[in-house]
């Protein structure tokens, strides 16, 4: 589940975050760029992704940018 939002004062916010059999799994901070695992199974996610970085960077690319666009061109 990814969203933005478009503030009044024009800047943007947005989440990201995965579940995984009707329960959270992982979850993006977009402030720290880290990851937040849900329970134990997610932790290796977690250790993976936190030492890649590219998911982080390309969940914050889209939700900075392309998401944001997209809500712009359809609201």
């Amino acid at each position: 589940m990814s969203a933005c939002d478009i503030l009044e004062d024009g800047s943007t916010r947005g989440y990201w975050q995965y579940a995984y059999d009707g329960r959270d799994y992982i979850a993006l901070d977009m402030d720290t760029m880290t990851f937040t695992a849900a329970d134990a199974a997610a932790e290796n996610t977690k250790r993976k992704w936190e030492v890649d970085r590219t998911e982080a960077e390309r969940q914050k690319h889209y939700l900075e940018n392309t998401c944001t666009e997209w809500l712009r061109k359809y609201v």
